[in-house]
């Protein structure tokens, strides 16, 4: 066990065990923290790089304040989710699973069939790969809005535009 010695520095009367213990973390609270809107144009964006961007700014790690168990990120509405870019030959070879619990209940279906299917899930589960597997992560997917069209309605949070 180590002991703190007070030793005597240039300044009288301050003890190195005096500055330790008032040192402090900063740690936000979810109630404090101002959430934003940003509108992100997945058009011609590949996804894994779309996706990244967008999971540190729900997780909000883009921000100084970030606390990893508490949710600080902003809200992120995307738009012409149909209109995203699979490099290679993703769009053959790519297969998303989910299992139903039964037995022989395992789906799978390929990138290209999701995209004439639910072409908003291409992008959500790529995203919801990069967030923690908790109860925070799925909060944090929450505030993920996918469109199809270049249309949403969120006009009155006033998103401002995110260049990725």
């Amino acid at each position: 066990m180590m002991t703190l010695r007070k030793v005597r520095r240039r300044t009288p009367g301050v003890f190195i065990s005096d500055r330790i213990m008032n040192m402090k973390t900063f740690v936000a609270k979810e109630k404090e923290v101002q959430k934003k809107w940003y509108l992100v144009d997945a058009e011609n964006k590949v996804v894994g790089r779309i996706a990244t961007q967008i999971a540190i700014r729900l997780r909000g790690k883009h921000k100084p304040i970030f606390t990893p168990h508490a949710d600080t990120g902003d809200f992120i509405v995307v738009i012409n989710a149909d209109k995203v870019a699979l490099t290679g030959r993703k769009w053959d070879k790519k297969i998303y699973y989910h299992y139903s619990g039964y037995i022989g209940g395992l789906k799978e279906i390929s990138a290209k069939k999701l995209l004439e299917k639910k072409p908003e899930n291409i992008l959500r589960f790529a995203v919801r790969g990069m967030l923690p597997k908790n109860s925070l992560g799925r909060r944090q997917l929450k505030k993920l809005k996918i469109y199809v069209g270049p249309e949403h309605p969120h006009q009155a949070q006033k998103p401002t535009l995110l260049e990725i």
